[in-house]
């Protein structure tokens, strides 16, 4: 059993068993309050619920729902991934230094490079999962932000080692945890003291919505959180607020269906002559493998592989009859991505480049199909290809 009484998989169908005291109808799918405002007793009363920019029922129940599964003591729900880490960047001032994974999603780069940068706050842009971190760390230093495993390289950093050097030099650690979601791992029981998600990938999961979120295990960081929310105007609508507590009763089921088709995957491609690399930390024999199992309960979904030239891999994303060639991940339908188009387009190329993200490169998200079709459909893509 876990907090509330609840073990994981019962609290994304229920969450915590508490709804709006106006909620008396019994509905088993919690309402969408399509509400933008909401009427005052009297002067120096509320019911909670004053305008939907700072707060909405049904916002209310996906944040709590989202903070218990993390185990935090306060999660707040944003229109995108981008949204969340954009007002989460607002807690520093000019001046303030951040150490950043050299590896992250390409839209995380971007606003570092482009808008953090013009607002004053500098980055040391570090390969997490393999330096010693503290060697970076400034008198102005104030976080730590990591992805892991990163996207697309899957490089796969140590929390725990990451919580000691932030908390010996009184430093945020803050951990992108889109990628394996709560389900499967925890960052704030091993020492974080933010969470950040892209909403629309696992905890969604249909790739019908965006949303985003920051979870925290800090009344401080909570209150500036909700400060800025109101503030700024990013919280998420009431139907996508909706949409993502439909997806999140799925979570588990999902999860554990296409980890099993990535892990399939991923040995199916190590078969294959053409493909030079695949990079899944679920592969044993790897530092992502030893450090991922140290600290997740799983290695999900998402896969990373080099093949041998950059004609195939557009012949490929070409030829899949079945995979989507899309940009996103998380959702129940597998998709592939290129990278050096898509997620990371923006990127300037020497970043690319150091980080291992080619024109060879292929990002694949595995949904929760049949393994059998998913394999037959890049197995005709690969051998479609004219050598």
């Amino acid at each position: 059993m876990e907090g509330n009484g609840f073990g994981f998989a019962t609290r994304c169908v229920y969450g915590n068993k508490e709804r709006p005291a106006a909620d008396i109808t019994g509905a088993i799918s919690f309402p969408i309050y399509q509400s933008a405002t909401f009427e005052h007793p009297e002067v120096g009363r509320s019911t909670g619920f004053d305008y939907s920019r700072l707060q909405n029922p049904t916002r209310a129940q996906v944040e709590k729902v989202v903070a218990a599964l993390e185990g935090g003591i306060d999660a707040l729900a944003f229109s995108s991934g981008m949204a969340a880490i954009t007002a989460l960047m607002e807690i520093f001032k000019p001046g303030d230094h951040i150490i950043a994974d050299a590896d992250l999603y390409g839209g995380s780069i971007r606003l570092f490079r482009n808008v953090c940068a013009k607002n004053g706050i500098t980055f040391s842009h570090v390969n997490c999962s393999k330096e010693n971190l503290e060697a970076f760390v400034k008198e102005n230093t104030k976080a730590i932000f990591i992805e892991t495993p990163t996207n697309p390289m899957m490089n796969v950093t140590d929390i725990r080692k990451a919580a000691e050097v932030a908390k010996r030099h009184d430093l945020l650690l803050i951990v992108d945890n889109t990628f394996l979601s709560p389900y499967f791992q925890k960052p704030l029981e091993l020492g974080a003291d933010i969470v950040v998600h892209s909403g629309t990938k696992f905890l969604g999961g249909h790739n019908d919505t965006l949303a985003g979120f920051i979870v925290t295990k800090s009344q401080e960081i909570s209150d500036k959180m909700r400060f800025l929310i109101k503030t700024v105007g990013s919280g998420l609508a009431p139907f996508d607020s909706w949409l993502i507590l439909r997806g999140i009763k799925t979570l588990p089921l999902r999860m554990e269906k296409a980890q099993a088709n990535a892990m399939a995957i991923a040995n199916w491609l190590l078969q294959r002559p053409e493909v030079k690399k695949v990079y899944y930390p679920g592969l044993p024999g790897t530092q992502a493998h030893e450090v991922c199992k140290a600290q997740a309960t799983g290695f999900g979904s998402m896969l990373t592989f080099e093949v041998e030239s950059k004609d195939l891999a557009l012949h490929v994303l070409k030829n899949t009859k079945l995979i989507p060639f899309a940009e996103s991940l998380g959702g129940v339908e597998t998709l592939l991505t290129y990278p050096v188009t898509q997620t990371h387009a923006d990127v300037p190329e020497e970043v690319r480049l150091v980080n291992g993200i080619t024109e060879r490169v292929l990002r694949l998200s595995a949904g929760i199909e049949d393994e059998k079709d998913l394999i037959g459909d890049l197995e005709q893509a690969f051998n479609g290809f004219a050598r």
